[in-house]
């Protein structure tokens, strides 16, 4: 039985690069070739192939947009991005999305027979620099981010001395700093964290572990 496969790039040569490549393998049947985001959700709904081949910068919804609202209109069919894109924000919204597999633009033809075939079979596959990119992303630990990201980090310290009880003048005199200007970043932190009292920042400060 032959794997069903729709293309999604709006590239003609991409296109008929991909079209001269499936022609190659026996088992493989392109059966539509669709050139925008919208386009290859309707495809993949109308034909419900075994695999979409999804570019990821293309006219209208695009690519990423195009996987989401395919996994959930059929979650049977296979995403296999083919891109030019391999910055960590792309690949990583591609997977968020719901693509198996993330191969690009100029892998070998022998890569993409693969890749197609392992993603039609539920697995996932990335090529080797993406897959470097993944393991690297995964495995580097990644220290918490800090309460309250809106605060400058100086906001973020006078915070933290207010929810220990220091006045004011106490705080200045902690930093070397004017009371004046502890007042004024005090207002900014009021301002940024949408309180109108030091007991209401306190009780923020707080609650998130100061």
């Amino acid at each position: 039985m032959s794997l069903r496969i729709v293309v999604a790039d709006d590239h003609t040569i991409v296109q008929e690069g991909l079209r001269a490549l499936l022609s190659t393998v026996d088992d493989y049947e392109l059966v539509e070739v669709t050139r925008t985001g919208e386009e290859a959700v309707r495809a993949a709904v109308r034909q419900h192939p075994d695999v979409v081949i999804m570019d990821i910068q293309m006219p209208g919804i695009g690519g990423i947009e195009a996987t989401r609202q395919i996994t959930k209109a059929a979650p049977d069919v296979a995403i296999l991005m083919l891109t030019m894109f391999d910055d960590d924000e792309s690949v990583f919204a591609a997977m968020r999305a719901g693509a198996l597999g993330y191969v690009l633009k100029g892998a070998s033809p022998d890569t993409m027979i693969r890749a197609i075939a392992a993603v039609a079979d539920g697995e996932a596959i990335f090529s080797a620099g993406v897959a470097r990119r993944a393991l690297t992303y995964l495995t580097t630990p990644r220290s918490a981010e800090p309460p309250f990201p809106e605060l400058t980090p100086r906001e973020r310290d006078v915070l933290e001395l207010i929810a220990s009880g220091m006045s004011n003048t106490a705080i200045a005199a902690r930093f070397g700093l004017a009371t004046s200007t502890v007042s004024n970043h005090i207002s900014s932190i009021f301002a940024k964290l949408q309180v109108a009292t030091r007991a209401e920042a306190i009780v923020r400060a707080r609650d998130a572990g100061l």
